[in-house]
């Protein structure tokens, strides 16, 4: 199991969370490569995704070294449930649920719940979560998530609508952000999610 730590050091080393969604089983062994050689490590499928069980069961198979998965968009224990049976590290969710957040850290897994006002990024901090999701952080813009750090002493990732052309500017009040259809879709082939996990890696360094 992932530890705090670890997940910190990984964000570190590399702040993108890679957003999975729709990801299919056949196509799991070659994005897994195209992410690993761009040096991304962290890998989320949200649990929304189409036979996501099996996409789960996949992805465990298929990391390379360094990489780790968790589920995305868990709105319920079930959820929690299912990410730990499957062997994920991290849960991560759209909103703020005190009972997934508690049932994440019962599980041995890290928690970034989904917040978006200081009430709620408060509510996470006092429930234990690891990290806090700043949903849907393109909306509201880098000057927002500085406001909000003012006042919770929480690391906070940028979610939505974040791309290569903003995500300098939000790293400069995030640790990290979570990257998807910039990343990968549906329908993207492995040459056009490598150009743009490329694209986002030159945006950082």
């Amino acid at each position: 199991m992932m530890t705090k730590a670890e997940f910190d050091a990984a964000m570190k080393e590399m702040p993108l969370v890679a957003i999975l969604r729709g990801l299919s089983v056949s196509e799991v062994d070659g994005v897994c490569g195209v992410l690993a050689d761009a040096g991304i490590t962290l890998l989320e499928v949200p649990l929304n995704t189409p036979n996501v069980a099996e996409v789960l069961k996949q992805v465990s198979r298929c990391l390379r070294p360094g990489q780790h998965f968790g589920a995305g968009t868990v709105l319920d224990l079930a959820g929690v449930q299912l990410t730990a049976s499957l062997g994920g590290e991290f849960v991560i969710s759209p909103n703020c649920d005190p009972e997934v957040i508690r049932g994440t850290k019962a599980a041995g897994m890290l928690s970034m719940p989904g917040c978006l006002t200081a009430t709620e990024c408060i509510t996470a901090w006092k429930m234990g979560a690891d990290y806090i999701k700043i949903y849907p952080a393109g909306r509201m813009g880098p000057e927002y998530i500085k406001d909000i750090k003012a006042v919770v002493p929480m690391p906070f990732v940028a979610v939505g609508a974040v791309g290569a052309k903003n995500l300098k500017d939000f790293l400069s009040v995030c640790v990290g952000a979570g990257i998807g259809s910039a990343l990968y879709k549906p329908g993207k082939t492995l040459d056009q999610i490598r150009s743009d996990a490329q694209a986002l890696v030159a945006a950082i360094r």
